[in-house]
């Protein structure tokens, strides 16, 4: 597939090495790059900094996708449905700004879509969406041990204890988007 033909997506929805191990099972999405976005503090991010909490950065993902294969609607209904839109800046254990539910959108068309997944997914919860929805200003990409986090660590705790789970969830929730080779 030529680049010109693929979309965008990027969210935060608490662990980055948690969404970005969802979306990697995803079938249509070509790549999945770990970052931060949606904070004020100057020059590229560290983790160490964004998860101080002082740099207003969250931990994203972006999503690179073939939309002749999933729609923008569909990457939006797994992000929604794989992680808690519920709990303000917090997923689990990890607590602060840094792990927010957000929906970074790279154009109207993308903002529009978000607004009316959030409502249709909203039936489904029993506590209000929290998930903030802003224009994407600029994506910092996440040093290279955090990219591919859970391929390269599947071992580690934190993978068998949080990812793991959420990966079984998506397969019962999602079988039918996901690809071939993991079905």
């Amino acid at each position: 597939m030529n680049s010109k033909d693929m979309e965008l997506a990027t969210f935060g929805g608490g662990c980055f090495w948690c969404v970005e191990a969802v979306f990697q099972e995803v079938e249509g999405v070509d790549k999945v790059i770990s970052g931060y976005t949606g904070g004020n503090a100057p020059g590229k991010p560290t983790y160490r900094e964004v998860c101080s909490g002082l740099t207003g950065h969250a931990e994203v993902v972006q999503v690179t996708f073939d939309p002749e294969i999933i729609s923008y609607e569909d990457i939006l209904t797994i992000f929604m449905t794989t992680h808690d839109p519920t709990t303000l800046n917090r997923q689990g254990a990890d607590v602060g700004t840094q792990y927010r539910s957000a929906i970074y959108y790279h154009n109207d068309k993308q903002k529009e879509i978000a607004k009316a997944v959030k409502q249709k997914i909203s039936a489904y919860y029993p506590q209000p969406i929290v998930t903030e929805t802003s224009p994407l200003s600029i994506f910092y990409e996440a040093e290279e041990d955090h990219q591919d986090y859970y391929r390269n660590n599947k071992a580690q705790g934190y993978c068998r204890a949080v990812i793991s789970p959420k990966l079984a969830k998506l397969r019962q929730l999602h079988a039918n988007k996901l690809k071939k080779e993991n079905t």
